[in-house]
């Protein structure tokens, strides 16, 4: 599989803000304030599931979620982290890393369908993507 013709899922654009390119991922922040919420989308055409990539691939997505989850962490100081690769609704693969606190709406349930989303101010996502960038070394 190559990233010659990568493309996201028109769900994904819709739904989140772009923070930049890991090595191996494309990474994004879910425009929901209620949870900070990162989606990596490894640049893999046709990719629906982690075994649907290569053993080097698939080595470099879990440093990149353990890298995504440390800066998201680090920043947010969060009780749990969910991390989770799902896609009933979108096949693309995508990872989600979701910071979790005790005292958050949906807790301990999972995220989905528990609140309505709160979308980011235009400052509030440019100051947290520009807190992440640095964290993961993004430019």
């Amino acid at each position: 599989m190559s990233s010659s013709a990568f493309t996201l899922h028109p769900q994904i654009l819709q739904d989140t803000i772009e923070i930049g390119d890991l090595p191996l991922s494309h990474l994004r922040l879910m425009n929901d304030a209620t949870y900070p919420w990162l989606l990596l989308m490894p640049r893999r055409v046709g990719a629906t599931e982690i075994i649907d990539l290569d053993e080097a691939d698939r080595a470099q997505l879990m440093v990149e979620i353990a890298g995504a989850s440390k800066a998201l962490r680090g920043l947010t100081g969060c009780d749990k982290l969910n991390v989770a690769s799902l896609g009933n609704a979108v096949p693309q693969l995508h990872v989600h890393v979701i910071a979790r606190f005790r005292s958050d709406a949906a807790w301990p349930k999972p995220v989905w369908g528990q609140v309505p989303a709160v979308a980011y101010s235009e400052e509030d996502a440019s100051n947290f993507i520009s807190r992440l960038r640095v964290a993961l070394s993004i430019s």
